[in-house]
């Protein structure tokens, strides 16, 4: 029996999802990555790198420690594991991070234009503005560090300048919400943009008060 054989299917079954979305660029592309928190373990669950989603076995998702040495796994981890551990050794609520290429959030990490409280439910749901990591070169230490320092704000989604996006979530599925939530919330605020009109944000106070409530380790 393949050990760890549910947390493997668990990832198979979210970058699939995520992919059928389009979040990992085009259908056949291995951009973006997913991992998880393996229970009770010093030890995540990743995808592994450059391989199409669609012909992952569990026994191709790789398994690594906190130092990122593979214990277990056809493939070596993606080239962005460093990133995964990062978040995970900066945030101990977060069981789960995707990260993605998703087109709106995209967008907006190229034009480097953070998203502001927009709609009550997604305020709480992504803990509050959206921030953008500074650029750094995809798969380095550097990426890593500036995106473990970004998630101690205790949000749940982050774009990338000139990258992509990061979720994150205390189970796999809220991560994999998260990103969804995040591509809603960046496609309306990008058409919003492109109006020239004033685009208005929440009030302050129920953004705050919101944002608070999504920063618990609940409301992940």
């Amino acid at each position: 029996m393949t050990e760890y054989k549910k947390d493997r299917q668990a990832i198979i079954d979210a970058a699939l999802w995520l992919q059928g979305q389009g979040y990992f660029g085009p259908e056949l592309a291995t951009a973006g990555n997913v991992s998880k928190r393996i229970e009770n373990e010093s030890l995540i669950a990743v995808t592994p790198s450059g391989r199409p989603y669609q012909e992952l076995t569990v026994e191709d998702i790789a398994i690594v420690d906190m130092e990122n040495s593979q214990v277990s796994g056809n493939y070596p981890p993606s080239v962005e594991s460093g990133l995964h551990l990062g978040v995970y050794n900066a945030r101990a609520d977060v069981q789960a991070v995707v990260h993605t290429h998703q087109p709106y959030a995209s967008i907006l990490g190229l034009l480097d234009e953070p998203i502001p409280p927009l709609f009550d439910d997604i305020t709480m749901a992504l803990g509050g503005v959206v921030e953008v990591i500074p650029y750094a070169l995809a798969g380095t230490p550097d990426l890593a560090e500036l995106t473990a320092k970004a998630v101690k704000s205790g949000r749940h989604a982050f774009l990338m300048k000139n990258h992509g996006a990061v979720c994150l979530g205390k189970t796999l599925d809220k991560a994999v919400k998260n990103a969804a939530l995040l591509e809603k919330l960046a496609h309306v605020y990008y058409h919003a943009l492109s109006s020239g009109k004033k685009v208005h944000s929440l009030p302050d106070e129920t953004a705050t008060l919101l944002s608070e409530a999504g920063r618990t380790k609940d409301g992940i």
